[in-house]
């Protein structure tokens, strides 16, 4: 997935929001007000930082190795994907989905109803 495909995924989950908090170039998706992805470009190469349970967290690190611990981000929850290719893009989907399935867990009851509407 290029940049674009990943910002537009991210972009159409219910109440996503696009904001740049730390700069032009460093894409904070929210849901909520709370952060499920942060999008950066590298030499040309696309890095998602995506939210996940600790111990799939580290057996994405184990599997791939183009998935490390969430960079400037909570390690224990976090990981940084650098999107070289090497990456299946249906699992990155599945791990956006998961990020977002987590914050939105995570959110006010009236806040995840809001959602729903």
């Amino acid at each position: 997935m290029d940049f674009q495909q990943l910002r537009r995924y991210c972009l159409a989950k219910p109440g996503a929001i696009e904001d740049f908090p730390f700069g032009d170039d460093t894409h904070v998706i929210k849901v909520g007000g709370k952060m499920f992805a942060l999008l950066t470009e590298k030499e040309q190469i696309p890095h998602i930082s995506l939210k996940g349970e600790p111990e799939f967290s580290e057996l994405l690190r184990a599997q791939y190795d183009a998935v490390k611990p969430g960079y400037h981000l909570n390690k224990r929850h976090w990981n940084t994907a650098e999107m070289d290719g090497s990456l299946p893009e249906e699992e990155v989907k599945g791990w956006i989905d998961l990020s977002y399935q987590l914050v939105v867990k995570g959110l006010k009851k009236a806040v995840r109803d809001e959602l729903l509407m």
